[in-house]
């Protein structure tokens, strides 16, 4: 028991001195530790910001595609200046908008037969009243004529309406035909969601990425050449010269996607995909607007659709980071081979036929 407490007193002064020579070593380790991590985070700082805003260049729309953030070959495609705008209205117009789809070409022609077929009629009845009002006006007939039937005028007047409203319902049908044939296989789907009060376009077929487009304000579109309500920060993007499948909904209430210019209306119902195929014949801008009364800012969601040549739709859609082309087929997994019995109770008895699932093979 001596002994234990002459051992504590010259140990107790040996270990003070120890954790007192100690201690500052621990402490600085201590301090160091964080120093440390703050510089490894410092450093990973960087590398982190350049990884994400690779990222985010990959998939923003207004990804430059001068830069190498983008996808490879993405460097080929640039927006398309204000001389290429060729669908838009122009001040004093009085016809339609010069049409750039087939669809288009085809229809102005059956619009113009139809203004003139209303024109005529129209002046045939104003004339046929003035001349009643005229010609059987009390002054110059005071006894008015009793006739009620006319055989041959009432055969006539039951034909000719019937014989013009066929004449309009053939090349009518035709013409509806025409715009909701389906589109080919191979067409470019693009999905167009409508939301209070700006237009979203999905591309299903290329990665499923989505542009966001918004009315830009006077002033930038005024800078930019581009017409005021009309220009938008990120077109509709599609390839020129070939069908596109376009697919309306929206997000909220009822729109309605129209681009005057490319003779296209499809409407945009939540709950509801409406298609329709367009084919746009030249590349250039070609605006439109929401065609159904939407809530307050209905007359600020303008459309604007870009048409580019096959290899510049590419760049593009590779500037937002999606994909071009069909996905590989995966390859077929391979078939199991047949579970051989793991006993000799299990083996068939000799001269017994095999199983159907054992014989199938050979068959």
């Amino acid at each position: 028991m001596i002994l234990g407490k002459s051992t504590a007193r010259i140990l107790a002064p040996l270990w003070a001195a120890l954790l007192v020579a100690l201690a500052p070593q621990a402490a600085l380790a201590q301090d160091a530790a964080p120093a440390v991590e703050r510089a490894a985070a410092t450093e990973a700082a960087p590398a982190a910001a350049e990884t994400g805003a690779a990222a985010i260049g990959a998939v923003d729309d207004k990804a430059d595609a001068s830069t190498t953030d983008v996808a490879e070959g993405a460097s080929a495609y640039k927006p398309l200046g204000p001389e290429w705008i060729k669908g838009q209205p122009t001040p004093g117009g009085l016809d339609v908008q010069k049409q750039y789809s087939p669809i288009g070409e085809q229809a102005v022609p059956f619009h113009n037969a139809l203004v003139w077929i209303m024109a005529i009629i129209s002046a045939f009845v104003l004339g046929l009243m003035l001349y009643t009002m005229i010609r059987f006006r009390r002054s110059a007939n005071p006894v008015p004529s009793r006739t009620t039937h006319n055989t041959l005028i009432e055969v006539v007047w039951t034909l000719l309406p019937v014989l013009i409203l066929v004449g309009i319902a053939i090349p009518s049908i035709s013409l509806l035909s025409a715009q909701y044939q389906s589109a080919p296989k191979d067409a470019v789907t693009v999905k167009v969601t409508g939301y209070q009060w700006y237009w979203g376009y999905t591309y299903p077929d290329n990665g499923g990425f989505e542009v966001i487009s918004n009315m830009l304000p006077e002033d930038e579109a005024e800078r930019r050449g581009e017409p005021g309500q009309l220009a938008v920060d990120n077109r509709m993007v599609v390839p020129a010269g070939e069908w596109i499948r376009i697919q309306t909904t929206a997000a909220d209430v009822i729109h309605a996607f129209a681009v005057p210019s490319l003779w296209f209306k499809l409407d945009a119902v939540p709950g509801r995909l409406n298609e329709k195929r367009l084919m746009i014949k030249e590349p250039g801008i070609y605006y439109g607007q929401c065609s159904e009364l939407c809530g307050a800012k209905h007359g600020y969601m303008p459309i604007a659709v870009e048409a580019l040549p096959r290899p510049q739709f590419e760049a593009w859609v590779r500037a937002q980071g999606g994909t071009v082309g069909k996905p590989e087929e995966a390859a077929a997994p391979a078939v199991a081979p047949l579970q051989q019995p793991e006993t000799a109770a299990q083996q068939p008895a000799e001269g017994a036929e095999a199983p159907a699932t054992e014989a199938a093979p050979a068959a």
